[in-house]
Order: structure tokens, then sequence, then C-alpha cells
């Protein structure tokens, strides 16, 4: 209960003090490459249950027939201002309307798009039993990402055999520890990464 009061209160200041932000970056988004403003995908939550992941759209348009990965800072799909969203990762902002009407949390393991889902083992699909966030230990320690899979030839297969399994060792390590302090470490760990 505490961390749902916590997550509507700083998800609904977030969102009314960024506000005039958004419009900023929305505004630049259409001038860059035209509407949509935003990107949804279906992602799967708490329980396996799919919803909408709300994001500003950073590639071209119909991008993610291609691939559901993205690879290295220059993938050709990203646009202008997409480099810029992306490297400071307002990219997720939108995401705090999630958090807003209940389908993520502030901090929680990262949903991911069904095709990986259904690669998890019993084990890693008890982080499925958790709200998904914006935020987790796997967020920052594979804040980098998209430059390590940039790296390989086959990036999907690497992303599958060994970022992956990584991840969701990170985000079991969450599932032991949860509290609310926990959670508060990880928001300030993010904060630091961002400004880093």
């Amino acid at each position: 209960m505490l961390k749902r009061i916590f997550d509507i209160i700083f998800s609904l200041l977030g969102i009314i003090i960024l506000l005039p932000f958004f419009l900023l970056f929305a505004i630049l988004i259409v001038f860059d490459s035209g509407f949509p403003v935003f990107y949804s995908q279906k992602r799967v939550g708490k329980n396996g249950i799919n919803f909408s992941l709300i994001k500003f759209r950073t590639m071209k348009k119909n991008s993610d027939k291609k691939s559901l990965l993205t690879v290295g800072e220059k993938d050709s799909r990203i646009t202008n201002i997409g480099y810029f969203l992306r490297k400071y990762k307002i990219d997720e902002l939108p995401q705090l309307f999630n958090v807003l009407i209940g389908d993520m949390s502030l901090v929680g393991p990262r949903p991911e798009v069904r095709k990986y889902v259904e690669m998890y083992n019993p084990e890693q699909k008890k982080i499925l039993s958790v709200k998904p966030g914006i935020t987790d230990y796997a967020s920052i320690a594979y804040a980098n990402e998209n430059e390590i899979l940039s790296k390989s030839e086959n990036p999907e297969q690497l992303y599958i055999t060994e970022v992956m399994p990584a991840k969701l060792k990170l985000n079991l390590k969450y599932i032991v520890e949860k509290s609310f302090f926990t959670d508060l470490k990880i928001i300030f760990m993010t904060i630091g990464k961002i400004v880093s």
C-alpha cells in the first residue's frame, strides 16, 4: 500500500512539474520527424498481463517492424531528437502515466516484450509477481546496453544468451531485497547514473 501511495504521489507530481517540458519535447519531435509524438508498445506486466508502455517516439515510424532491439547510439532508425532523448533517458518519462494508472511502479523490473518473456525459465518468471518499473538494478547496470549489443555480429543472440539472463538475475535480486528503502536507493542510484 505504501509503495502504491508513493507511486501515485510522485508520478502525479512528476507529471505536473514536467508538463511544460513534455510539451517542448513533443514540439521538437513533431518538427524533427512528424507525428506521432508518443510510441506505445505491448509489454508484459504483473502476473503476465499485457499493457501498453508509453514512451516519447525516438525512432522513425514502423522501425520496430525491423527489430525489437536498438543497437548502438548510431542506429540509423533513431531520429535526430531521439539521440538526445535516449541519452538522458527522457524518452522514458511518459511512463509516469503508466505508473499513475497502475500498470507500472516507479521501481521494479523493466517490462519486456512477450517474445522474450516466453523464453524465461520458471525461476526467471518470478519477476512477473511484481509490477514492472521505470528503473531497477538492471537499468542502472546496463545503461549502455545498446553499445554492448552494437559490438556483436548477432545482437539479438547476445541479448538472449548473455544480457537478458544477467538482467533477470538482478531483477530477482530486487524481488528478494524489495522494500521502500530499496526503492529509494535505486531511484537515487538512477539519478546519479543519468547525471554522471
